[in-house]
């Protein structure tokens, strides 16, 4: 038998492309012949953990301000996107019994708030349409274009008229990602580009040693600031400016903004530059602003700088402050007060390293986006082959634009590859 199309990755994007095939092909007398192919026993175990278990399926935004958010070329998921929009997606769950919720960010969260009912509702729909052949605990080995494609698996080979690629990336590889597509990929002709860790946590010079969490660490881990600002300095120049919300974890800085800065962070401290993340604790107010309610604060007769922070300052953010600013603690009162302003807007943490794959949200690289029609998401070196999600040079901010970025590239290569 030859299929009429092999899926090789059960999932966030294989996943999608076979549920879209079986409710394309439900009614029809003419249906195609598909098998999705999952190297581990159980498809979609990284969607299970997206979103801290909660699994920000998408986020509503329009074009125009989704766009922004995906890196490095944009413009490469716009037809994928308004083929299958964030609505589209929304409808698409809905239909198949999933209830969804839209919280702060114009985040979509299953109701449940549980990941693993979004992967279990994309595998019923599969198995119970009857379509869609899904085999798992099936490792690919290898794939060759004869005068079809010959998918090599661990005991058997299998042929297919197209096959799409869908196997992710290198992000938590314990759940399966363990870069497998990129070879396939180049055994097919494509160029990779660099994969690194994005989304990931970035770590500040002396945070941790050899053993764990130093001071430093220990004073910030658990931390979780709102409303503030964060600057990302690259050899000297800020070359992004981000405001929202930021955590302090084990493993760094985390949180909206850290994640939003570390896409350029890792690729700037890969190539040897001096990388820098500058917090603002007050992005509302001006230097001058800060000055004169400083002087308001003291106007009690209180002017020492512990008094002054639990004014300003969240309870849990006063001892941080001090230990990054051992300087300004030893100031008198009055000279503290004079250069609080500035200090309070100018948190500076040198980053000197990140977590890896092992536990990064997404992975920035993969298969060339020049290689990859982005009407069609199909190879433009060897006919046939489809490439969607993770596996792709493309990714997005957190907030629901990654898995968005895998359905919307799934169902356009599903649709392109069984016209």
């Amino acid at each position: 038998m030859v299929y009429d199309l092999a899926i090789v990755g059960g999932g966030a994007a294989g996943l999608m492309a076979a549920a879209w095939i079986t409710e394309q092909y439900k009614d029809s007398e003419a249906r195609p012949a598909v098998v999705l192919l999952e190297k581990m026993p159980r498809p979609g175990r990284k969607v299970n953990i997206t979103g801290k278990g909660r699994c920000n399926i998408t986020n509503t935004r329009m074009w125009d301000e989704f766009g922004v958010h995906v890196h490095p070329n944009s413009q490469f998921l716009k037809n994928a996107f308004y083929g299958f929009s964030s609505s589209d997606v929304m409808d698409f769950f809905k239909a198949l019994g999933l209830e969804l919720v839209i919280e702060r960010g114009q985040r979509v969260y299953p109701k449940s708030m549980r990941a693993m009912d979004v992967t279990d509702t994309l595998v019923r729909c599969i198995r119970d349409g009857g379509i869609v052949d899904l085999r798992a605990d099936c490792p690919v080995l290898k794939i060759e274009r004869k005068e079809d494609y010959q998918i090599i698996c661990d005991g058997f080979e299998l042929s297919a008229r197209k096959v799409l690629i869908a196997t992710g990336g290198l992000s938590y590889p314990s759940t399966g990602s363990s870069g497998d597509g990129y070879g396939f990929a180049k055994s097919l002709g494509h160029s990779i580009v660099q994969p690194r860790p994005s989304l990931t946590a970035l770590q500040p010079e002396g945070y941790m040693d050899g053993s764990g969490l130093t001071g430093l660490g220990r004073s910030l881990n658990g931390l979780a600031l709102k409303n503030v600002a964060m600057s990302l300095e690259v050899s000297g120049s800020v070359v992004q400016e981000e405001f929202g919300d930021a955590d302090f974890t084990d493993g760094g800085i985390e949180g909206a903004l850290g994640f939003r800065l570390s896409r350029r962070a890792v690729e700037a401290l890969d190539n040897g530059q001096k990388v820098t993340v500058i917090l603002d604790l007050k992005p509302a107010l001006s230097e001058s602003q800060l000055a004169q309610r400083i002087k308001r604060e003291s106007s009690s007769g209180n002017n020492t700088l512990r008094y002054l922070l639990s004014r300003l300052l969240p309870k849990q953010m006063i001892p941080a402050f001090v230990n990054l600013n051992r300087e300004l603690a030893q100031m008198a009162p009055g000279k503290a007060a004079e250069r609080l302003p500035y200090a309070l807007k100018q948190v500076r943490f040198k980053i000197v390293s990140y977590v890896g794959f092992e536990r990064c949200v997404v992975t920035n690289g993969g298969v060339s986006l020049k290689e990859v029609s982005q009407k069609t998401m199909e190879s433009k070196l060897s006919p046939g082959l489809f490439f969607a999600g993770e596996l792709l040079d493309l990714d997005g901010d957190t907030g629901g634009y990654n898995l968005q970025i895998a359905f919307s590239t799934a169902v356009l290569a599903a649709r392109s590859a069984l016209l």
